[in-house]
């Protein structure tokens, strides 16, 4: 079952970086922008309790969030997360209105099942190197999953999943395999003990014959920057 989170926001009337420390110094709402489809980008302030509470959640930041911004209710999605780089402080936050005619792009986790009952691991005395926590993914709204699950259980020592053994949920697809047969990088594998990682790292990443201009564009489902203040 879905997640479902609602947000409550005012309107940012006061713009600048001196009006949105005063606001965080408020301690009540979190600087943001709503952006995306034809409306016109809209700062707003989001209620700080409720963000910080549904942040908990790993699904968040993988789920179309319903926001009432005054009234005026929108579908969106985090698309950038902001965060003070040495308090555990949000910044500044933008979410992207969703349409739900048109595909979005996000980048969403991983769940291994039975990693402790894996059979290269527990019958073979194998070692499991997970590659990579998250993939892009494109798909509408209505199709976006909060996860992909991949079962590791028959995995033997020597063996690796990719991009492509992922099993795909209707209307999903994966933006790396977009891109060709190159790009069907290893997520997960299991090593002889001895072996260290760097065999297993390898198989994550993409052959250096190929060109990774395309697959390095694109969006990333909750980037963060460092820095404190982000443009208003």
């Amino acid at each position: 079952m879905k997640h479902q989170y609602n947000l409550t926001a005012n309107v940012r009337r006061a713009l600048g970086k001196g009006a949105s420390r005063r606001l965080r110094r408020e301690n009540t709402h979190v600087p943001a922008i709503v952006y995306g489809g034809s409306a016109e980008p809209q700062p707003i302030a989001v209620e700080k309790s409720a963000f910080y509470k549904a942040m908990e959640d790993e699904a968040f930041f993988s789920s179309i969030l319903d926001i009432d911004v005054e009234g005026s209710k929108e579908q969106v999605v985090v698309r950038d997360l902001q965060r003070h780089p040495y308090k555990p402080v949000v910044v500044h936050v933008d979410f992207m209105r969703v349409d739900a005619t048109h595909e979005l792009t996000m980048t969403i986790p991983l769940h291994f099942a039975n990693t402790e009952e894996c059979k290269g691991v527990k019958v073979e005395g194998g070692v499991l190197h997970v590659l990579h926590n998250d993939v892009e993914i494109t798909c509408l709204p209505s199709d976006l999953p909060e996860y992909l699950e991949v079962d590791v259980l028959n995995l033997d020592i020597g063996d690796t999943l990719h991009l492509s053994d992922i099993p795909l949920p209707k209307g999903v697809t994966l933006t790396a395999l977009s891109h060709g047969d190159g790009f069907d990088a290893g997520i997960v594998s299991v090593t002889h003990p001895d072996r260290g990682t760097d065999e297993a790292e390898g198989e994550g990443e993409p052959p250096t014959d190929v060109d990774h201009t395309d697959a390095e564009q694109g969006s990333a489902g909750e980037p963060i920057n460092d820095s404190e203040d982000k443009g208003d």
